[in-house]
């Protein structure tokens, strides 16, 4: 679980609650991406809390604020003077329940680097997706603990916005849209296949355009199963792949 968690631009620990996700955040999410992934199987013994906060680079207390919520989760079960022990068999949804790219070898904290943010009308070809003419594309590059590991393109209906600020956008979108745009994502259709890397690149994402990359086009629902998105994410299949868990 080697991990570097996101810092603010000065180099400090991140703490507010927009950019970066607060440090105990990254941390509880993370552990239940490794527990989805299998490689924190239901019963396994957590390492000390001492050792993990030196793991992390983080105070002993701020590690015990994610296991706590993710104790309160029930995924969790702390043994007094043993430790704590994982209930993998718990159904305990994350801030990045809807992100189904995972490291090749399982699990990987998210990420994301906003690259540009404009509001254009509704290019013809794209399917249905709310009622406004405009939408506000978002681009993004994507990290696996650190690692470029995907691209997305999300278009969001322009009527659930006048206009979307890439300095207040969290590190996960959906957690934006339900803090402050007041709606959930509740549902997804995702069709996988694969496609050429998009021109816009960035160098640091290692496929060039028209590489061969795993793609994945999403529409999202609201919770009144109104559609509010549509979105395409390039994938570096050597890298990350796409997981879809059913309990």
């Amino acid at each position: 679980m080697e991990i570097e968690l996101t810092r603010t631009g000065d180099g400090r620990r991140a703490t507010q609650t927009r950019g970066p996700l607060p440090i105990h955040v990254q941390i509880s999410e993370l552990l239940l991406r490794e527990i989805g992934a299998g490689r924190l199987p239901d019963g396994a013994r957590l390492p000390p809390e001492r050792e993990m906060a030196a793991q992390f680079d983080v105070a002993v207390g701020t590690l015990r604020r994610a296991l706590l919520d993710l104790t309160g989760r029930g995924v969790l079960e702390r043994v007094q003077g043993s430790g704590n022990y994982v209930r993998a068999s718990a159904a305990a949804l994350g801030i990045y329940a809807f992100f189904r790219l995972e490291l090749i070898e399982g699990g990987g904290l998210p990420t994301a680097e906003t690259l540009s943010i404009e509001r254009l009308p509704k290019p013809a070809g794209l399917p249905d997706f709310g009622p406004a003419a405009n939408a506000h594309r978002i681009r993004r590059l994507r990290r696996l603990n650190g690692v470029a590991a995907a691209l997305e393109e999300i278009w969001l209906d322009g009527g659930r916005a006048r206009r979307i600020d890439a300095g207040a956008i969290s590190e996960s979108l959906y957690l934006h849209y339900r803090v402050a745009l007041g709606f959930t994502i509740s549902r997804i259709e995702d069709r996988i296949g694969v496609g050429p890397a998009p021109d816009w690149s960035p160098e640091a994402f290692r496929l060039k355009a028209g590489d061969a990359a795993g793609f994945v086009e999403r529409i999202a629902w609201d919770g009144s199963d109104i559609k509010a998105e549509y979105s395409r994410t390039w994938f570096d299949h050597r890298l990350a792949r796409y997981v879809a868990r059913f309990r």
